[in-house]
């Protein structure tokens, strides 16, 4: 009976802990090792198409709405898992990562070269290191961030700006497609 109550109550925390970890976004991102042009190299042999990087601040209400409300939705991470690698990136971190190119330097001293103003911001790099899109804000909600999400995997960002793909957003964005 000991025994019994024992493995429940271990089964009972871990259920709490995994609901707890989805319900704040954690399950989004990968558990980085600090260097991206691994994690690029890594990508390509999984077979993804990029890594998405997630610029986020402590006490941003907006990176914290995101987590909350679409990051931890189980389509969206599904989604996401499938076609990305996903990082979070402190702008403010003093943290050393290893850039694209096998610089050392901070996530602080990263964001600002990759010119992040603000949170969030969602970066998409392909696996050959290049920029291909960026969304900066918060979605309205997880339809808007999926429709952001197959605009990048579809190939849309080449041909026309996600304002004109998705014309309900609301965020500022800026790609590098036409």
């Amino acid at each position: 009976m000991r025994t019994l109550f024992r493995f429940l109550l271990i089964w009972l925390f871990s259920a709490l802990a995994a609901t707890v970890q989805a319900s704040s976004g954690e399950g989004f991102f990968e558990k980085s090792l600090g260097d991206y042009a691994a994690e690029l190299k890594a990508a390509r042999q999984q077979g993804k198409q990029g890594v998405l990087l997630v610029f986020e601040a402590e006490g941003c209400p907006f990176c914290h709405r995101m987590r909350e409300t679409v990051l931890s939705r189980p389509e969206v991470q599904a989604f996401f898992h499938r076609h990305f690698t996903a990082y979070s990136v402190d702008i403010l971190g003093s943290v050393t990562v290893t850039d694209f190119s096998g610089s050392e330097v901070t996530e602080k001293a990263f964001a600002r070269a990759l010119k992040i103003r603000a949170t969030p911001t969602f970066l998409f790099v392909d696996v050959d290191g290049r920029e291909i899109a960026r969304y900066t804000g918060a979605t309205r909600d997880a339809a808007e961030f999926m429709a952001l999400g197959r605009y990048v995997t579809e190939g849309h960002w080449q041909k026309k700006r996600f304002a004109e793909y998705y014309p309900d957003g609301r965020a500022v964005y800026r790609g590098s497609g036409k």
